[in-house]
């Protein structure tokens, strides 16, 4: 056989071996096209956000879409951590003693007893049965703002097909992952205790308890599961600032409360009740028994889902004292006794400056410097100056994954503790957007502009699966076992820009980090002993009007 001929004969075994999202490829940047075209025009044949088709960026807050919710490590389980335990007809909406005990009212036309959906708060009963249980190793997986139509957006393209329209549905690891065959699925209610609550946020004091709004969810308006709409396409934006709606919508700080606390309140509320009393967290209660705990995300440290893990503040804006509480530092909640402090805290907050004044959201203990985290928590922190955590930062001409692998085998060898703060400090620290195909070249968004990265915004960063694989290297260090928060906020972030392409970027570097999870679990665990929760903590109001129309082209076959 000569050159030419065994060539062309290689040639064809690989592209038979290829799969078909790895043979064909889009032509183009097919989502970026689909979005740029939408801002520019206002309007899209393929999607909307908000309830009038017409207007592509009618609503860019929350709604009270039902969320899905995936469980790996439950099927199999007792009574209390199993998904079973909390809906269908063990849904706390179908008794009104259950609904009373988690409001602490009985919410106007909420009480149905065809109820097929847990309550947000049963997330939190879940983990206090697994750790009462004994469970090893508990993680709470949170895709901020990421309801069951952002995800199947992002599945039809990544698919490149229409493959389902209703269910768990499939195409992504954290879909398709059985878990040995203990993965359950189920989907929730995320409404807040009320909105419009006001406080005071240097005596720590609600001043309104009660708020303008209360919660609840009416499943005739709002739909009785998360792909079939309800008959009132207003209902889901309600909110005092509106006229739409019964109940309030909620927001990260309260749902983040209700997964890790246990309990509804007001909207901006991290693990206080709706009277402003601190509660303990499952975070708290694991490092009581000697477990491990540690939050990661793409998006500030002091941002309401990360700082929900640990923090007490009534508000969520007063981002400095909130990072004084994950790192067990005196704060304007624990003034004379901090809290002990997380194991592990990655994630963005790198740089971004505040107002010399502190703006609104501080109290007067605000040190002037980054807004999110100050420097100077940061350098109480390091162990270098006597604190208890070996730090990672973004730095100049250093790779971000590299930077952080080092600082993780430090933590782990010299038996510290791990901080990394990283970012793009002109976009508020976050992380990059990969967008949908993967380039980090964002389309332009609701103000009709788009994120542009350099070279070391992209190379001086880790991903979210970085960040959760040293999370998990160092929290496993600890024989008894370990907590973990993992969030890819950014989903949330780029559903407020109404932006499809970050949107369905950030729910595939999501599951990327998922996946980190899944395979440590295989090779470092098993699922009798570690138990993950998978979520989103509310969703957004993207409507898909042309589902085939994300699906990309594909080359011709040469």
């Amino acid at each position: 056989m000569n050159f030419a001929v065994s060539s062309r004969l290689l040639i064809l075994i690989l592209l038979f071996n290829l799969t078909p999202a790895q043979a064909e490829k889009p032509t183009e940047d097919h989502i970026r096209k689909i979005q740029t075209a939408a801002i520019k025009h206002k309007k899209s044949p393929v999607a909307h956000w908000g309830f009038d088709p017409n207007d592509y960026t009618q609503w860019s807050s929350h709604s009270l879409r039902l969320i899905p919710v995936y469980t790996f490590g439950t099927k199999n389980g007792v009574p209390g951590y199993n998904l079973k335990s909390y809906k269908g007809k063990n849904s706390p909406y179908r008794d009104e003693k259950k609904l009373e005990a988690i409001y602490g009212f009985l919410p106007e036309n909420t009480l149905n007893p065809k109820a097929k959906y847990l309550d947000q708060t049963n997330l939190y009963d879940i983990q206090e049965a697994a750790l009462k249980a004994g469970k090893k190793n508990i993680i709470l997986f949170v895709f901020d703002g990421m309801d069951w139509q952002t995800t199947r957006a992002a599945a039809l393209y990544y698919n490149a097909a229409d493959k389902y329209n209703s269910g768990r549905g499939t195409g992504f690891h954290f879909q398709d992952y059985t878990a040995d065959g203990t993965s359950q699925f189920g989907y929730m209610v995320t409404a807040p205790h009320n909105d419009g609550s006001n406080v005071d946020v240097n005596g720590q004091r609600v001043l309104n308890a009660g708020g303008k709004m209360r919660g609840g969810y009416n499943a005739k308006k709002g739909g009785s599961n998360p792909w079939t709409a309800g008959n009132d396409k207003k209902y889901l934006i309600g909110s005092p600032g509106n006229k739409y709606g019964e109940h309030a919508y909620p927001d990260s700080a309260n749902t983040a409360t209700s997964m890790t606390a246990g309990i509804k309140s007001y909207n901006n509320a991290i693990n206080v009740d709706p009277n402003g009393a601190p509660v303990a967290t499952i975070a708290h209660e694991a490092q009581e028994k000697g477990y491990s705990v540690g939050v990661v995300t793409s998006v500030p440290i002091t941002h309401a889902t990360p700082a929900a893990t640990y923090a007490h503040n009534v508000s969520r804006n007063d981002y400095q004292d909130l990072a004084r509480d994950l790192l067990g530092q005196t704060s304007i909640s624990h003034p004379e006794q901090a809290l002990p402090g997380m194991d592990v805290v990655l994630g963005g907050g790198f740089g971004t400056m505040e107002k010399p004044t502190g703006g609104k959201s501080h109290g007067k203990n605000f040190v002037p410097g980054w807004k999110y985290i100050s420097e100077e928590t940061i350098n109480k922190a390091d162990v270098k100056q006597g604190g208890k955590y070996t730090v990672a930062l973004r730095t100049p001409q250093v790779k971000g994954k590299d930077g952080l692998k080092q600082a993780t085998d430090a933590a782990i060898k010299n038996k510290t503790r791990l901080l990394g703060v990283y970012g793009v400090e002109k976009y508020a620290a976050h992380l990059p957007y990969q967008t949908a195909n993967g380039d980090y070249q964002p389309a332009p968004g609701l103000k009709n502009s788009s994120e542009v990265y350099s070279e070391s915004d992209i190379a001086e960063n880790p991903t979210l699966a970085d960040m959760t694989e040293s999370a998990l290297s160092v929290l496993s260090q600890n024989k008894q076992g370990f907590w973990l928060l993992v969030e890819a906020g950014d989903v949330d972030w780029a559903n407020h820009d109404n932006n499809l392409d970050n949107a369905i970027g950030a729910v595939k570097s999501g599951d990327d980090a998922f996946k980190v999870i899944t395979d440590w679990v295989e090779k470092n665990s098993n699922w009798d002993e570690t138990l993950v929760i998978l979520t989103a903590d509310h969703g957004h109001y993207l409507n898909i009007d042309q589902p085939e129309a994300l699906i990309p082209p594909k080359k011709e076959a040469k």
